[in-house]
Parts: structure tokens; C-alpha cells; sequence
């Protein structure tokens, strides 16, 4: 895979853009850039450990629903988009950093920045200091197109309907929700994260959390996960911008160990495909006015 902005992420557009509403799936990419494997010492097989492997397909219905659907082509363990910019830990650059460097946050010091120094169950990635023109490469490269091109579209959505739902597509190990115990001790399926009600209108978040149990499923919210960089940036409810980030369970649908889908892959996309819809149509009664599509998703 070369760093050309067209290798680094895609659009999925509807044939109709319908409805103020657009799906990002920034960490179910797979490829590892030019060079990179050499850089680390893993194994490809475990640079791929912290992925989603198959969100995009399993949120994919989206389409059909009339929303198109931002997906990054790359690996998270190359970088991570859920990340403010400079999210980054001092302890893996040759270079002392720049001050606007965020080296504090929780997440840098899981080792979990904007470029990775871990992954999976704590794997480190590299075994040698990587250079700040190296991270400034990435950032410039690959995090930005992207940021701008999710912020396009977006700004498209809400300037022709006054309204705007970003719906941040991710998936979750097993594991991480196995101390979570819902209703007659069922192990948590979905996590809906609307920071704690200030990233998404509520009528939003209940809508999804009433589909996904009509649908069997077992539903948490904000716990473990509220929201990352995505639902925080882009929630702003008072504004008529909203934000939901949906994490779901990976044992739903895949094997954890091999990464490869099982037979709940095409249940779970039906489900998901209903929510979608089910979404579009509490986003359109909230906001009738303007026009009924939108320019070119992929413009």
C-alpha cells in the first residue's frame, strides 16, 4: 500500500444522499503502508490485533439507507484517527517534542496515541526510537485528509438540513465487557457512547438502544466506553450536530483469534441496517427543512 491519499481511506456513497446522517468506520482498515512492517517488531498477523475488523461491512446497510459510510483503508497500529492530532507519547521519539504535544492524556499513557505504541494486549510495536518527521509525516499524510474529508461531508449534511448525526462505527474485545453484567446477568453486546448525554440528542441515543433490544441485543451505555475524539469533537447537540459512537461486541460476529467472520456477521448487519434506517427517519422528522439530497458524498 502506498501513502497516496487515495490508498488511505474511502467513501461508500448512496446512489441518493437522503438523510442528514454520515457513518465513520476509522479503524476497520487492514493495510499496513510501504515499509512500516519493517519498522516494527511484530508479526503482520499482530499488527492487526487492535483493528475492527469488518465494521465497515457490518454497518455497510448504511448505504442503502440513503448515508454514506468514511472507512480509513489502513491499519490502527500504523495511526490512530480516534486521536486529537498530537496525541503522542515522548518516550517513543528520538527528538524532544513540541510543547502543543499532548504526552499526558489517558490513552498516550496506555500507549494508545495518535501513533500507537501498542497493540492488542499491550504487544509494543517498536523496538527503536522513531523520529519526530516520522510522526509529522503520518499527521500530515494520512490523519488530516481524513479529519477534513469526515468534516466535509458532515458540514454538507447539516448546511442542507440544519441537522447532522455523525454515527462513529467501532467494535470491542470480548473481554472488555465481560465484568459488565445487563439485565439477568447477560454479557454486554453493544456500548452506545453519547459522552454521558453531551455529544448526542437523547431521543438519538434512546432510538438506537430500543432497536438494538428489540433485536435481542444486550445494551450498555457509556460504560466502558462514553465516546472518543470523533463523538467528543463532533457532538455538539445545542447545534444541532450530533454524535453516537456504537461499539459492538466481536464475538457477536468474528473470531477474536483468527479475525475471520462467522455466521452472526449477516444477522448483525440486518440489525444494524435497521437501525440505520431507523435513525433516518427520527433525523428527517426532527428536521424537514431543505432540500431532499445532498451534493456528491464522494465530491
Amino acid at each position: 500500500m502506498t501513502e497516496s491519499t487515495a490508498a488511505l481511506f474511502d467513501i461508500l456513497a448512496p446512489a441518493h444522499w437522503s438523510v442528514p446522517m454520515v457513518f465513520n468506520s476509522p479503524h476497520s482498515g487492514s493495510c499496513l503502508p510501504q515499509g512500516f512492517v519493517a519498522t516494527t517488531c511484530l508479526t503482520e498477523h499482530q499488527l492487526h490485533a487492535s483493528e475492527d475488523c469488518h465494521v465497515d461491512t457490518l454497518f455497510s446497510g448504511c448505504v442503502d439507507a440513503g448515508a454514506p459510510l468514511i472507512r480509513a483503508l489502513f491499519s490502527r497500529s500504523y495511526l490512530d484517527l480516534n486521536r486529537e492530532p498530537f496525541e503522542l507519547d515522548t518516550r517513543m521519539f528520538r527528538e524532544r517534542l513540541p510543547a502543543y504535544v499532548n504526552c499526558s492524556s489517558p490513552r498516550v499513557a496506555s500507549g494508545l496515541g495518535t501513533i500507537p505504541r501498542t497493540v492488542g494486549d499491550g504487544l509494543l510495536i517498536y523496538d527503536h526510537p522513531l523520529s519526530w518527521q516520522d510522526a509529522l509525516h503520518r499527521i500530515e499524510t494520512v490523519y488530516r485528509p481524513y479529519h477534513r474529508a469526515l468534516g466535509t461531508l458532515l458540514d454538507q449534511a447539516w448546511q442542507a438540513r440544519g441537522t447532522v448525526l455523525l454515527v462513529d462505527c467501532h467494535s470491542m474485545q470480548s473481554s472488555a465487557v465481560q465484568h459488565l453484567k445487563q439485565g439477568r446477568g447477560k454479557t454486554v453486546d453493544v456500548v452506545l457512547g453519547d459522552r454521558f448525554g453531551s455529544a448526542c440528542a437523547p431521543e438519538l441515543c434512546d432510538l438506537a438502544e430500543t432497536v438494538l433490544e428489540t433485536a435481542g441485543l444486550t445494551v450498555s451505555r457509556n460504560r466502558p466506553y462514553s465516546g472518543g475524539f470523533f463523538t467528543e469533537n463532533h457532538g455538539r447537540p445545542r447545534h444541532d450536530r450530533h454524535a453516537l459512537q456504537i461499539e459492538i461486541n466481536r464475538e457477536l460476529y468474528m473470531d477474536e483469534a483468527s479475525h475471520e467472520p462467522t455466521a452472526g456477521l449477516n444477522a448483525l448487519q440486518q440489525v444494524l441496517t435497521t437501525l440505520a434506517r431507523r435513525l433516518a427517519d427520527c433525523l428527517i422528522q426532527r428536521a424537514p427543512q431543505g432540500s431532499a439530497g445532498y451534493a456528491a458524498a464522494a465530491e
